[in-house]
């Protein structure tokens, strides 16, 4: 085992039942500015968030009135990951040992397990989607192949198996080389994809005469445009939610706050937006060429008179399909599994289970149930935002960004997140009513009009909840005497920067 980043590290036990070498505090900080700008390029650079920007053309909007939704979502979103990738960078930890700070070190296997389940899922169903337009594609190159398709074998064709397979192992095969196999991928994987975006941009651009029509609507919107415009930022930030709560999967290997700072502005303020715009210039495009919006860009590639341009768009679409999914769907549920059982499963194995659990629940069968998406999948979102206001309120209010790390790896009372039998209550006890209150606002007919903003209801209420609860609570009395993790010292003599406004 490597040297201990920091003094107080040295009192970790390796034996202990908490502990292994990929949940432990990182020791090895090489990520800088760029590895996390390329990790956002490959999360935003992707088929599904040009069907939600080609989406809100559906609401009614003009694409400037997109654009103005879109850059609200970010702006809110940018601010949750500058507190999420900050907790990240200062400790050093991953998102199921964050969460023993506040939920105790055997309740965080509540938030953990919520987090895998929504990864896992979407981790199934987005190679299932991506493999629908790499079968399109090939069917375009190849009508031949449509023999295939005459086929199935569970619900899903011969042709949809073997383009499923290919994206499933080639995602497998990235993930179970470890972090820095990620870190590596990612630095090329998410800037090809705009490669093939801009090319598509530049097509539809030209077929449309150079004369893309920005106030451009597909039919009147229904309700109030300024309710319409600010549910669409929320429902954007509600879509990269996850990203709030183990964002310190990937910060905890920064070489100091300030890479953290500046790779995270570039890829989400800078890159998102000027993403989104393309995104917008295609779809409008789309809409003046071919009459209709097409909400796949695969579909799009796929009425381009060019072969080449076919093959090139198909690789291009398997890369993104790769870089979304290992960074939002992929690494959470390696480690969060890892923190059931930390012992015998590591972030490989619990990224191997991850994948044959996305496998085997069948993600087309899940994609076509509106019941499962919509109250299953979209019941588990709605705690997305609780989760975050108890884990933000506890560390920035409560705590003040103090934290005893070796604590997090203790089973016996002494441990300062030991609570009640390893469980904080009051987290729990803010979690189930906020949670309530978050879905059914989410779900529920009656709130439709205000359901995009189930998120930002469900992070007020549990922070302000916490906040008050964890005041009167003797669980926190102690919280001042932890010592200040915000100037971990990295191997290789590097500094996570403090903060000495505080």
């Amino acid at each position: 085992m490597p040297e201990p980043a920091h003094p107080h590290l040295a009192a970790l036990d390796p034996e202990g039942r908490l502990y292994n070498e990929d949940l432990a505090p990182a020791t090895e900080r090489r990520w800088n500015s760029y590895n996390y700008f390329a990790v956002w390029m490959s999360a935003i650079h992707n088929i599904g968030t040009y069907t939600f920007v080609a989406g809100m053309f559906a609401l009614g909007l003009t694409a400037w009135q997109v654009l103005i939704s879109i850059t609200i979502g970010i702006a809110v979103l940018y601010s949750g990951l500058l507190l999420a990738g900050r907790m990240g960078v200062e400790t050093g930890i991953p998102f199921p040992v964050m969460a023993r700070i506040s939920f105790g070190v055997w309740g965080a296997n509540l938030p953990a397990l919520i987090r895998a389940v929504i990864a896992i899922a979407w981790y199934g169903i987005q190679t299932y989607l991506a493999s629908l337009a790499v079968v399109v594609l090939l069917l375009r190159i190849d009508p031949g192949l449509s023999a295939w398709q005459d086929r199935s074998f569970l619900g899903l064709s011969l042709l949809g198996w073997a383009c499923f397979l290919l994206l499933w192992v080639l995602q497998l095969f990235v993930v179970t080389r470890g972090m820095e196999a990620v870190r590596r991928f990612q630095d090329w994987a998410g800037p090809l994809i705009w490669v093939v975006m801009l090319g598509m941009a530049v097509w539809l651009f030209a077929q449309a005469d150079w004369n893309l029509p920005m106030n451009l609507s597909v039919q009147p919107v229904e309700g109030n445009t300024t309710l319409v415009v600010l549910g669409g930022a929320f429902l954007l930030v509600a879509t990269y939610a996850t990203m709030t709560l183990n964002y310190c999967d990937f910060t905890r290997f920064g070489k100091s706050r300030g890479s953290v700072r500046w790779g995270t502005f570039w890829g989400i303020p800078v890159n998102f937006i000027a993403f989104s715009a393309v995104s917008i210039a295609t779809t409008v495009g789309a809409v003046t060429v071919f009459g209709t919006t097409i909400t796949d860009p695969a579909l799009i590639i796929a009425r381009v008179p060019n072969t080449a341009v076919l093959v090139i768009g198909a690789v291009m679409f398997i890369i993104a399909t790769i870089g979304v999914n290992v960074v939002l769907n992929f690494v959470s549920p390696a480690y969060d599994l890892a923190n059931i059982w930390p012992k015998h499963i590591t972030f490989k194995r619990g990224g191997l289970i991850s994948a044959v659990l996305a496998l085997l629940v069948m993600p087309w069968k899940l994609y076509s149930s509106p019941i499962v998406v919509n109250y299953f999948l979209g019941g588990l979102g709605a705690l997305l935002g609780p989760l975050f206001g108890i884990m933000a309120v506890d560390y920035f209010l409560i705590r003040r960004g103090r934290v005893l790390i070796d604590s997090l790896y203790k089973v016996d009372e002494s441990g300062e997140y030991h609570y009640v039998r390893g469980v904080n209550r009051t987290a729990i006890a803010v979690l189930v009513p906020t949670a309530v209150i978050a879905a059914v606002i989410a779900l529920v007919p009656a709130f439709s009009a205000v359901a995009a903003f189930s998120w930002p209801i469900g992070v007020v209420l549990s922070g302000l909840a916490y906040f008050a609860a964890m005041r009167r609570s003797p669980a926190a009395e102690g919280s001042g005497d932890s010592h200040d993790v915000s100037s971990v010292q990295a191997v290789d003599g590097s500094t996570a920067e403090p903060d000495r406004r505080r």
